[in-house]
């Protein structure tokens, strides 16, 4: 202190100053105060895991060879016929089957249920046929006379769809397993459309009824539908005020608009239904157009001019995309960088960018972090955040669970700033790490994963942001 106080009455030497009390108090506070004055040091970026939670590409959750390329979200289909057997009778077993596997790898998934699969049993409640449901056949779609398509119209099915789908959200809104609801139901594969037959599909009617039991029955679980349509719309039910995101499954092939027919491509739909913005609250997700599935990473890419990977991610900010080419064939060299690149830049990317960490007088702590999100959709689900305190063992000492939400987090070069403060702490004397988690409700799920080099620097799971001592 008396190096500080000559310092400092050498300065007012110089500058022929007297010292008067004011300049006593200035002396006093520029000595004390900066012990307890809280300053930010900044954390380096390093690029997340492909395989974050609730991001990138997916497999179907049977397929084999899925392992030579990393993720966190698995696919399955069920037929409706499997999970309802009677009227308001349903039967969940089929359904638990597939959560449990996935989830037992650590991963959460993403579903839809159809009645109508070309080439497959039809998915339509035996009881319903029972009851005189009329059906129609098809060739097409390599169905030749296979499956069925229901008459959408028919009372008994719309009461029944309205039925499951309550129950449904009764059961698994909120499941830690799920991460992703397509809402299906309609069309062939339950993807809205049955395109060799448009007059067959659903009136606007069903369509909104369909929507609006999901909307009711689910409100934590994200939902997806396949086509952005707005009041305007000449085939679909206006769904742009629907709390629901969007899927693409003719990813890179039909996704940007390359000529006039605007209506004809998702992003030219997203623009005719004002749903511009939706993914800044909603997911957008989808599929990987089949026939580029192989070689959309080729260089040059096998995707269609002016549908090319990055600009439709870009545009779409989808954060997952089912993609069966990266896992049942195995990439090597470039082309394995470039998938993998593609998988990273999906969904969000949370990078801390600088932290400020301060012992109270009390022998509190004050912790304020500045993040950004370097990915290109926000992180959907309002996962808990803690901050803990390592000992010098790596042992976590203990933790608290603030209020912070990752999910307002857009896109951008701008980071914001989060603050917590935790009163006296009874901790013995030492030094411990500082560290912050987000908790995936999946008990051995993958963890959230920062983009920083402090990542897992001490614990896994954890990102360090610096020492205290008390």
């Amino acid at each position: 202190m008396m190096i500080l106080f000559s310092y400092f009455q050498a300065a007012l030497h110089k500058t022929n100053q007297s010292f008067s009390p004011w300049l006593w108090g200035m002396a006093f506070c520029a000595i004390v105060f900066p012990a307890h004055a809280q300053e930010f040091h900044p954390l380096a970026y390093a690029p997340a895991p492909v395989d974050n939670p609730l991001k990138g590409f997916v497999p179907y959750d049977n397929a084999p060879g899925k392992a030579n390329f990393p993720y966190s979200l698995e696919w399955f289909y069920i037929p409706l016929s499997n999970l309802m057997s009677a009227d308001k009778t349903f039967n969940w077993a089929p359904m638990e089957r597939h959560f449990a596997a996935i989830a037992a790898r650590g991963h959460q998934a993403v579903m839809r249920v159809y009645l109508d699969y070309p080439g497959q049993t039809p998915g339509i409640p035996k009881f319903l046929l029972d009851e005189g449901l009329k059906t129609q056949t098809y060739d097409g779609r390599k169905n030749n006379g296979k499956s069925l398509t229901p008459d959408y119209e028919d009372p008994r099915l719309r009461t029944a769809l309205k039925d499951f789908i309550a129950a449904f959200g009764a059961k698994y809104d909120g499941d830690p397993r799920i991460g992703f609801i397509t809402i299906g139901l309609l069309g062939y594969w339950g993807e809205w459309h049955t395109s060799d037959f448009p007059e067959r599909f659903a009136s606007k009617t069903v369509q909104t009824e369909v929507m609006d039991a999901y909307a009711n029955a689910f409100h934590k679980t994200k939902l997806l539908v396949r086509y952005p349509a707005g009041p305007s719309d000449s085939y679909y039910a206006d769904n742009h005020a629907q709390p629901m995101g969007y899927h693409d499954d003719s990813f890179s092939w039909d996704t940007l608009p390359v000529d006039k027919k605007t209506n004809s491509y998702f992003m030219g739909k997203m623009q005719l239904a004002d749903a511009m913005d939706r993914w800044k609250t909603q997911p957008i997700g989808g599929e990987v157009r089949p026939e580029i599935f192989d070689t959309l990473f080729d260089d040059p890419t096998g995707a269609p001019k002016g549908q090319e990977f990055g600009p439709c991610l870009e545009a779409t900010h989808a954060t997952w995309l089912m993609n069966s080419g990266v896992f049942r064939t195995k990439f090597e060299g470039a082309k394995l960088d470039r998938a993998l690149a593609g998988a990273r830049r999906m969904g969000y990317e949370l990078m801390v960018t600088a932290a400020a960490l301060t012992v109270k007088k009390d022998g509190g702590l004050d912790v304020k972090i500045k993040i950004r999100n370097a990915g290109v959709a926000p992180f959907y689900y309002s996962w808990p955040v803690e901050i803990g305190l390592l000992d010098s063992t790596g042992k976590v000492a203990t933790t608290w669970r603030t209020d912070w939400d990752l999910t307002g987090i857009l896109p951008g070069p701008d980071s914001i700033a989060l603050d917590f403060t935790q009163a006296k702490l009874a901790l013995p004397t030492g030094e411990y790490q500082v560290v912050m988690r987000a908790v995936n409700p999946l008990p051995n799920g993958v963890p959230l994963r920062f983009a920083n080099q402090t990542q897992d620097a001490n614990t896994p799971g954890w990102l360090s942001l610096g020492q205290v001592q008390f």
